[in-house]
């Protein structure tokens, strides 16, 4: 195979791309709105913020030549798009694991995204200790008079794994892909860390997202309060009031109805 690239292949990259660029677009738009939708609706939301690429040529043409790509054969552009699957980039990054995965979901009920693969690096990290969620999806553009099936790579991380292999990333650029073994091993304790911390910061996330339990007890107490005040037997509200309410004012400034009766009540009974 010629590992050469002509020249015209090089000149016709720019209209090679344009589909793939404006599916970068449209993607990074959709992915956002599921964000905005949930903040919208005053929920939070699984999605913290989206970033998308195309991948640079220099990058795509070893890439190609790595694929075994033929430049000299007129089918160039059809075997590209068949063996190189993340030309189109987009990354999603969540708070939480359990976001990851709501996302995952998200993203695979959609109408107008076909999910062709995923690998979950997540759960099976790569030697290197990267982990990460990856949609292999086909999505339909319409560029001019003419639509065309993009295929992309989504990736979908935590905030931790994102700064783990972000760093990765440039020490492979640092040392040209050639990481001494020393780095080698711990950017792999860092990645365990990195998920340990990934898991316990996930418990808390129903700690932080799951409403705290209504405690009625304050206020069972200031209803039968109340109802020894209607029945004037002051005394007996007056004792029950000071033993189980006196030091809760604060307790009930967010109910208004509860709020009222304290108010009424603790005037007259402290």
């Amino acid at each position: 195979m010629n590992t050469m690239i002509p020249k015209k292949v090089l000149n016709s990259l720019v209209s090679f791309l344009a589909p793939y660029e404006q599916a970068v677009d449209e993607l990074k738009l959709k992915l956002k709105g599921i964000k905005y939708g949930f903040q919208k609706m005053g929920r939070y939301s699984p999605i913290e913020f989206v970033v998308g690429r195309i991948k640079k040529t220099d990058s795509l043409m070893k890439k190609a030549r790595d694929k075994g790509v033929d430049f000299t054969l007129d089918t160039w552009q059809e075997d590209l798009a068949r063996e190189i699957t993340d030309i189109a980039g987009l990354r999603v990054v969540c708070r939480y694991i359990d976001d990851v995965l709501e996302v995952k979901q998200l993203i695979s009920e959609r109408e107008d995204v076909e999910i062709l693969d995923v690998k979950d690096y997540i759960t099976i990290p790569k030697n290197s200790g990267y982990r990460s969620i990856h949609m292999i999806c086909a999505y339909t553009v319409y560029l001019g008079g003419f639509k065309k099936k993009i295929i992309c790579e989504i990736q979908i991380r935590t905030l931790g794994m994102n700064f783990w292999a972000t760093n990765e990333h440039e020490l492979r650029y640092k040392y040209a892909g050639n990481i001494p073994e020393n780095v080698l091993q711990q950017l792999n304790e860092a990645s365990t860390i990195t998920h340990q911390l990934d898991e316990l910061m996930n418990n808390l996330r129903q700690e932080i997202l799951t409403p705290s339990p209504v405690d009625t007890t304050l206020e069972d107490k200031l209803e039968e309060v109340f109802s020894l005040y209607v029945r004037q037997d002051l005394e007996s509200a007056a004792a029950l009031y000071k033993e189980h309410l006196s030091q809760y004012e604060g307790a009930f400034q967010d109910n208004p109805k509860f709020q009222m009766i304290h108010e009424l009540l603790g005037k007259r009974l402290r």
